[in-house]
């Protein structure tokens, strides 16, 4: 039996609006990326959190850049994006994904609520929901976070790892820790509060460690991490100390297993030769810390070099095969493939139901 899967974390909209802004290609595959409709179906993958992202120009992200002689990785940090191509590029590849829905006939849902989620696939359609990787799309007065919200926008991560108006991206160090730089702006600790109140899960994947702690002294929520692995295995400062995961699991939170090579190595590599068990070594270590109801899958696809064990969506299985192996029973598979990305939806949005008073939403 195929193990259902939902992903914290792809970069598919903007693979889709740099090559094919009319979505076809993820309904009908025939690109070199590692997700598309097909695809997600043989490797049992119901659907995800899909990015917006913002690149430089041109894109040059400093996870590629290779170690000096002494195995050390130290990309230069990266200068703010301003507000209005922020905008743009969001609300383009937002677009990207209407457009997906539309043309899919019912196969593609974008969706609000975990039960939303869970509707999909008793439908055996793909369930995909909104979230921005950096919120350099919103202005000091928070007035787009309305509008992105009504649009769908469920998960925000407030930076990704460049500074902007509400914190402090933390910059791709190898070895390093994720203590960065400053925390949380007056306007980052405002947008916090205001996601919290909308029901929108913040995700501290980017953030460096002055600003997490900032969100766990602020949110009424659960944290969530889309896309972050174990700092004490893999000493990137992208990755998650020991306390910041105690931290996630007494928020009652999730942190999304990151595919990425260059997250999981003991030695910061990027190689497609990198076996499962060091996934699982992850899992194993996030359990530890998170809790079985913490740990969840964020795999960076179309945004990260990921083991060729998996290759792409497709491949998905052979991850459930290498956790089944490790001896992770059937349960604890399912809520860490799919479960346990609805629960925390679910958890997030009834908090901010009961904070404002509005009609309780459903849940998983």
């Amino acid at each position: 039996m195929t193990q259902r899967i939902f992903d914290g974390h792809n970069d598919v909209l903007l693979r889709l609006w740099q090559r094919d802004r009319t979505g076809r290609r993820f309904l009908e595959g025939g690109d070199d990326g590692h997700v598309d409709l097909l695809r997600a179906r043989r490797g049992g993958l119901k659907g995800g959190l899909f990015a917006t992202f913002v690149p430089d120009a041109p894109r040059a992200p400093q996870e590629r850049r290779a170690p000096g002689a002494d195995g050390r990785i130290e990309a230069p940090p990266l200068a703010a994006l301003g507000r209005e191509r922020a905008l743009d590029v969001t609300l383009a590849q937002l677009a990207v994904a209407f457009r997906v829905e539309r043309a899919s006939d019912g196969a593609v849902k974008i969706c609000r609520t975990a039960d939303e989620i869970a509707a999909a696939a008793a439908d055996e359609a793909f369930a995909m929901m909104l979230h921005l990787e950096g919120a350099e799309a919103i202005g000091p007065d928070l007035d787009e976070l309305d509008v992105l919200h009504a649009a769908g926008v469920r998960s925000i991560g407030l930076v990704w790892s460049r500074p902007t108006i509400f914190g402090h991206g933390v910059p791709f160090r190898f070895p390093a820790t994720p203590d960065i730089g400053d925390g949380l702006t007056e306007r980052g600790v405002a947008l916090v509060k205001a996601c919290n109140a909308l029901g929108v899960m913040v995700d501290v994947s980017h953030l460096n460690e002055k600003g997490f702690w900032d969100v766990v002294r602020v949110s009424d929520a659960p944290i969530v991490a889309t896309h972050s692995n174990a700092h004490v295995i893999c000493p990137v400062s992208r990755n998650l100390t020991d306390a910041q995961m105690d931290a996630i699991r007494d928020s009652e939170g999730v942190v999304g297993l990151n595919f990425a090579t260059f997250f999981l190595r003991e030695d910061g590599q990027r190689s497609v030769e990198t076996p499962l068990s060091t996934m699982t070594r992850h899992l194993d270590h996030m359990l530890e810390k998170l809790g079985p109801r913490g740990v969840a899958f964020g795999s960076d696809f179309d945004g990260a070099l990921i083991p060729a064990a998996i290759g792409d969506a497709s491949g998905l299985q052979n991850l459930v095969a290498a956790m089944a192996a490790a001896g992770y029973g059937d349960d604890l598979i399912d809520q860490i493939a799919y479960r346990n990305w609805l629960d925390v939806l679910a958890r997030t949005q009834r908090i901010a139901a009961r904070s404002t008073g509005t009609a309780e939403p459903l849940t998983s």
